[in-house]
């Protein structure tokens, strides 16, 4: 699986297709067109573990500080877009000759979206912390809290003997469960966890397995309650977002996340059964289309009478236009308690590949599509009112100086560089060495590319190494010549300083050689050398 997700992978970049698109024509490729992998209960396993990890990571992305200016609109065009969805997937449901309780369970599995396949696709066009992705991650944040609530409801039914007291004591008691573990986990982020992880943060590797530790203790502590394991790893995640570590997190965490979003994808592609939903291709093309189209067309002018510009309520639009994760997993916890048949579930799934795939293409450009569409006069019966607040950020560093390795000689690079009337970004990765700087400070390994975009390497005039760390160092030339950015980087042997050349530093501080320098002064100063 990872051998044919990695070949499709490069296939798919030549052809400039999103890694998510990739990932599913590998898992086709494997199972339903050349059998060569079946499901089986392993794999089911590794999925399981996949979609915990992914549900972490989506957690550890809603730091609620992230979207505190936009989470008033969140709000309500979550909600206006969850039950507008849901009315419209239910007539059409109807329309389309399904039973009540199919057409139900299909309405609800359209209103959520993808909360990875956006932060996957956002975060790969660097796009995650713009003000319409600020309002995309607030909106499934409302989403996730409705998706935990219907989880919880089919895990009461599913516990339940089949009577309507039995079933009612179930979900309350799934309810009760849920809300003491939504307040164990925020508690411990506010009073619990600051203290131990401030200690674990010094040491990268440390706050690494921590992370992962919680997240399998409150997975374990869901399991006991009897609730979903997705619901304790998202919550684990949105416990740990509020950490001030939840960045450098992320980046640590990001390439597990990278190969089990391949893991997913691939198993999600091989689990497909074509032939099984070609006989309902019009409720899935129909079905798709609402969710494609429709959606957009209900958040779009939601947004827009809130004060945002037409082009940033439509990018925050689009965003929704795919089925999620957590869509599979409730029809088939439905499918399970004998609410739906496995034709739903198969419905589901083709649903959500389709408006995956195409969804991923369509935030990818989704600005060359507003633009075509605005040049056409589409957007135009909509009436989107001019724009109150600001289209996007202008908080983006630029023109600034990055200092790496905040050492005694980093240090006082930055406090000078700062002092000179410089706009300068220190980063480290144990947050004790950033402390009491003057200046912007950043906490993460510059080893991840990502730590360095979310820098402003490619806009910085300069960057500076004061590292001891040669791989480190040699690195950070690198990525600077790729960006045609001037790097001073710190040479501690002499042995380096050919290789740095090589790769383009403009400056080598040689602190050895002016360690020499300055004792030879000094030594002739006080007459024991001659001068």
């Amino acid at each position: 699986m990872v051998a044919a997700a990695a070949g499709c992978a490069v296939l798919g970049r030549m052809l400039k297709l999103p890694t998510i698109v990739s990932f599913l024509a590998a898992g086709l490729l494997l199972g339903p067109a050349s059998g060569l992998v079946d499901p089986s209960h392993a794999i089911e396993t590794i999925s399981e573990i996949g979609i915990v990890l992914l549900l972490f990571l989506v957690g550890l992305e809603l730091s609620f500080e992230k979207i505190r200016d936009v989470g008033f609109v969140a709000v309500v065009a979550g909600v206006g877009q969850l039950v507008l969805t849901a009315v419209g997937g239910m007539l059409l449901c109807t329309l389309l000759g399904f039973r009540p309780m199919e057409a139900l369970f299909l309405a609800v599995a359209l209103t959520f979206s993808s909360t990875v396949v956006v932060v996957k696709v956002l975060g790969d066009k660097n796009e995650l912390d713009s003000l319409y992705g600020r309002i995309a991650v607030g909106i499934f944040l409302v989403q996730d809290v409705a998706v935990v609530i219907a989880l919880t409801m089919l895990a009461g039914l599913r516990q339940a003997d089949g009577s309507g007291g039995s079933a009612m004591w179930e979900i309350a008691r799934a309810f009760g469960g849920m809300g003491l573990l939504v307040a164990v986990l925020l508690a411990a982020s506010r009073y619990i966890l600051p203290r131990p992880f401030a200690w674990a943060a010094g040491s990268p590797g440390t706050l690494f397995i921590w992370s992962l530790g919680w997240c399998f203790a409150c997975v374990s502590l869901a399991r006991a309650l009897g609730l979903p394991i997705e619901i304790g790893a998202f919550l684990a995640g949105l416990s740990l977002a509020q950490l001030p570590y939840n960045r450098d997190l992320q980046h640590r965490i990001k390439p597990l996340m990278n190969f089990f979003v391949a893991i997913f994808f691939v198993s999600l592609g091989l689990g497909m059964q074509p032939g099984a939903a070609a006989s309902d291709w019009v409720p899935v093309a129909v079905l798709s289309l609402f969710v494609l189209i429709g959606k957009t067309l209900i958040l779009f002018p939601i947004i827009a009478r809130f004060g945002y510009g037409e082009r940033t309520s439509f990018l925050a639009g689009i965003t929704v236009a795919q089925i999620s994760e957590f869509s599979f997993i409730f029809v088939a916890m439905g499918a399970a308690v004998g609410l739906v048949g496995n034709r739903i579930l198969a419905i589901t799934a083709m649903v959500g590949v389709v408006t995956i795939a195409v969804s991923a293409y369509l935030i990818l450009y989704n600005a060359e599509i507003y633009r075509w569409l605005k040049s056409a006069g589409w957007l135009k019966p909509f009436r989107t009112k001019p724009a109150t607040r600001p289209e996007d950020d202008a908080a983006a560093l630029t023109g600034h100086v990055i200092v790496v390795g905040m050492n005694s000689l980093g240090r006082t690079i930055a406090s000078k560089l700062h002092a000179g009337g410089e706009v300068v970004l220190a980063i480290d990765t144990d947050p004790r060495k950033l402390r009491g700087l003057p200046c912007k400070t950043m906490l993460g390994s510059t080893e991840y590319a990502d730590v360095l975009a979310d820098a402003g390497l490619p806009s910085a005039k300069l960057l500076v190494s004061a590292l001891r760390i040669e791989e480190a160092n040699e690195l950070l030339a690198y990525r600077c010549r790729q960006f045609g950015i001037p790097c001073s980087i710190h040479a501690i042997d002499l042995s380096m300083v050919d290789g740095l050349l090589e790769l383009g530093a403009i400056y080598l501080m040689l602190s050895k050689v002016d360690g020499v320098k300055h004792q030879t002064r000094h030594l002739r100063q006080t007459g024991v050398l001659p001068t």
